[in-house]
């Protein structure tokens, strides 16, 4: 290894003797401004000589709108009623494309429904669980039990496509957390479908909405290959009297969809503001502990000096009282 470096230590000692190492610095460092000096020419000259294209996406794609949840804020619980009618528009509509892989019957306890409903709803969903004869050992499936989690619509990726134009739906378990707006962006989403406006076929002529795919400006690329799955009032008939309207199911599934993404929401909350109240009491008997340990200290007087540096004003007064002479 000593010999591996013994030239370029050699040649960089010359250079030092010679007063050169400097010289070589600068010639480097205005080698390297030089290049970078091209390059930001070159890319400023390809911009205007070629600037970027316009596209419908970025004039035409809208934020999502505003929802207000019972869930949201540092202090947000549940509305059990509402998420309940949200789990029923996932079970009667959107089950039909779309999974939950990550929850399980049982979790529904925590929306409210008993041991006996939850058993009803695993033994009566659409969809069974696959599972192995054992007596042959061939596939086969079964109802499911509360301890299983919601079967998937499709028994893989490759038949999900082919009932779909090819799209895959997305698991919708964490999908509130996945997408930025969360709640706010799956009610937008369901509730935004349109006809493609004429002010951006005349614009971009080229950006009509393909076949089998539908206009919905609050999707990335405007074109979505899910068709609107809410379409008519009374879609879904709740049982507590609610009327359900397109932007109630949407609001309602919605809610469903943040508690499938943050079942523990209300635990969290209960314990953030717990500690938050704890610190809080904490902070102030430390602070009066201070008052209280420091409180005769504060004034006295040391053989160094003040203990109280910032009152000088005091400190003759002090010594004397003290018998400190000087």
């Amino acid at each position: 290894m000593g010999s591996l470096f013994a030239l370029p230590t050699a040649l960089l000692g010359f250079f030092v003797r010679l007063g050169w190492v400097r010289s070589i610095a600068l010639f480097v460092g205005a080698g390297f401004a030089f290049a970078a000096t091209i390059s930001l020419y070159s890319g400023i000259s390809a911009y205007y000589a070629s600037p970027p294209v316009a596209l419908a996406s970025d004039e035409f794609h809208r934020e999502h709108k505003e929802l207000e949840l019972a869930s949201d804020g540092a202090f947000g619980k549940f509305d059990k009623a509402q998420v309940q009618r949200g789990f029923q528009v996932y079970s009667e509509v959107c089950s039909a494309c779309h999974s939950l892989n990550f929850v399980a019957f049982r979790d529904l306890k925590q929306i409210g429904y008993n041991d006996a409903e939850i058993k009803k709803i695993a033994s009566d969903w659409k969809n069974q669980v696959p599972s192995v004869n054992p007596d042959t050992g061939e596939a086969a499936t079964r109802k499911a039990l509360p301890s299983d989690h919601f079967p998937s619509p499709f028994l893989n990726e490759t038949q999900a496509r082919a009932a779909n134009n090819n799209a895959l739906p997305p698991d919708l378990s964490l999908i509130s957390k996945a997408r930025e707006g969360g709640a706010a962006y799956v009610y937008s989403l369901l509730t935004g479908y349109q006809n493609q406006p004429a002010e951006l076929l005349k614009k971009f002529p080229d950006a009509k909405t393909p076949p089998n795919l539908h206009y919905n400006p609050y999707f990335a690329n405007l074109n979505l290959a899910m068709p609107p799955p809410l379409t008519a009032e009374g879609q879904v008939s709740y049982a507590d009297g609610t009327k359900p309207t397109v932007d109630q199911m949407a609001k309602d599934v919605s809610a469903f969809l943040v508690w499938t993404a943050e079942p523990n929401l209300e635990r969290r909350h209960a314990a953030g503001l717990s500690v938050s109240i704890f610190l809080l009491i904490a902070s102030v008997l430390a602070f009066f502990a201070y008052q209280n340990i420091w409180a005769e200290t504060k004034g006295k007087v040391r053989a160094s000096g003040s203990a109280a540096p910032k009152a000088p004003a005091k400190a003759p007064r002090a010594k004397g009282k003290a018998g400190i002479t000087g």
